[in-house]
């Protein structure tokens, strides 16, 4: 059994009701919920919510909800990884035994069905505990600066003072988007993105944080450009 499970709980903070909000005219929770059921690799879509609202959303657009999130995993400091392990453990109580999961975050628009294939083929084909997207900055991490609280800046690293970007080494950060993992492993370390972790690369152009309104522009832009 492979199981999609998609964290949204009803007290979002930077964005009220993110997870429910409008996105280029549907609930945003509905393109991750389409990508999960497109993908075809999934026995069950099911949402983590502790919200009759959202729950309600979920299921209309085709997710299941089989039970509630606990108080413990639904409040500001509640990790992913707790999250997942409640969810995998009720559903271990009701007799259900995933082998493969996959965390796909409410607020990930961008994501296409066969990127999830994607994942799903590179973690049952090769060493991998976790499979998660990533991207590379697309300016070299090795030039960039910090800034004191008088405005002074300096470099991060010195030594690349006189270094040309394309001679330093690329550097990669998560999409924020799905991790792809396998159930025994997780439950054995409870560490989601551990030291056995592969990757799949995705451009620039298909992933986007949405934590402030700015954010939420932008992503309505890329995905105008790539789902119409």
């Amino acid at each position: 059994m492979n199981l999609a499970i998609i964290p949204a709980r009803g007290g979002s903070k930077r964005i009220p009701r993110k997870n429910i909000r409008s996105f280029r005219g549907r609930p945003i929770i509905a393109w991750s919920i389409d990508a999960a059921l497109a993908s075809g690799i999934f026995d069950h879509v099911m949402v983590s919510t502790d919200d009759d609202e959202i729950a309600a959303v979920a299921q209309a657009c085709g997710a299941e909800v089989p039970f509630r999130r606990a108080p413990e995993t639904s409040g500001d400091h509640a990790t992913t990884a707790a999250v997942l392990s409640e969810v995998l453990q009720r559903y271990h109580a009701l007799g259900h035994r995933p082998e493969l999961a996959c965390c796909l975050y409410a607020t990930a628009p961008l994501v296409r069905p066969e990127d999830l294939r994607q994942g799903r083929d590179a973690l049952l084909n090769g060493p991998f505990d976790v499979i998660m997207p990533v991207v590379s900055f697309s300016y070299p991490i090795w030039r960039s600066l910090k800034r004191g609280e008088d405005g002074r800046i300096a470099l991060n690293w010195p030594q690349n003072l006189n270094a040309r970007s394309q001679d330093l080494p690329p550097a990669y950060h998560d999409a924020g988007q799905w991790y792809l993992f396998k159930v025994s492993r997780f439950l054995a370390t409870g560490v989601l993105m551990g030291d056995n972790s592969g990757s799949v690369l995705l451009p620039e152009t298909r992933v986007q944080d949405i934590d402030t309104e700015e954010d939420w522009a932008l992503a309505e832009l890329k995905h105008e450009r790539q789902f119409t």
